[in-house]
């Protein structure tokens, strides 16, 4: 009889203990580097990095990165640009979001001494699991940029979405596209996309083959619409 009383005391007892609270969200950072060079009939050089930080919790969401990449071909510059961002997500249920988000870019090729974009707006995950996330985004920003020696401040409209999908623990796949048209004049826009791939090698490191296009209706004088870029490097993730 007393044994039975102990051990229901017991019972009560681990039933009624409180659960561990889950661990708090950590920065999960990446930093990817990519370098060739090419000597005989042709002499090229190219240097690409990038980095990127991202933290996810119950409801709020943070991100963060810059890339750049500098290139020569037989002496003259081919490639010049650094560009990052910074985006804050608020979580309004399960699926719906709040957001902020800042981009800066600096690309001398394309004649942009400085442009810089923000916008706020509403965001939706369709898909929201371990394996895989697609959302889209939208909402009002502005464009304030020196393209071709001219300075202009804009009113935009951004629209946006982004996915990711994991084959397994050492396979990936993302792929993210942005479309800001001119409020006042829908002909003058910026579309910006990727598509990347990453592979593990080991825990740490991983192989990534990542292809980029930022595409301007209205470029500088003398420049073209659109800049591709095919980025392949190696990914430390600490």
């Amino acid at each position: 009889m007393t044994a039975g009383l102990v051990a229901g005391f017991q019972l009560c007892a681990w039933a009624q203990a409180p659960s561990e609270p889950p661990p708090p969200p950590k920065w999960e950072t990446a930093a990817t580097l990519g370098f060739s060079l090419t000597s005989g009939n042709s002499d090229t050089m190219l240097f690409t990095g990038m980095i990127k930080t991202e933290k996810k919790g119950p409801q709020n969401e943070w991100g963060f990165g810059a890339d750049g990449a500098y290139g020569e071909t037989d002496d003259k510059v081919n490639n010049n640009y650094i560009h990052g961002f910074g985006q804050y997500n608020r979580l309004l249920s399960e699926r719906w979001f709040l957001y902020g988000r800042a981009d800066g870019l600096h690309d001398e090729i394309a004649d942009v001494n400085y442009r810089f974009s923000l916008s706020p707006g509403l965001g939706y995950y369709f898909i929201k699991n371990k394996t895989t996330s697609l959302a889209a985004e939208v909402g009002p920003g502005v464009v304030i940029e020196e393209r071709g020696g001219n300075d202009r401040t804009y009113a935009t409209l951004r629209v946006a979405g982004r996915f990711e999908h994991k084959f397994s623990d050492t396979a990936r796949m993302w792929a993210k596209a942005e479309y800001l048209p001119e409020i006042s004049d829908f002909g003058n826009y910026l579309l910006n996309s990727e598509v990347g791939v990453g592979a593990s090698l080991t825990k740490k490191l991983e192989l990534t083959v990542i292809l980029q296009d930022n595409y301007a209706s209205e470029p500088a004088k003398d420049r073209k619409n659109n800049d591709l870029k095919l980025v392949t490097g190696i990914t430390y993730k600490f």
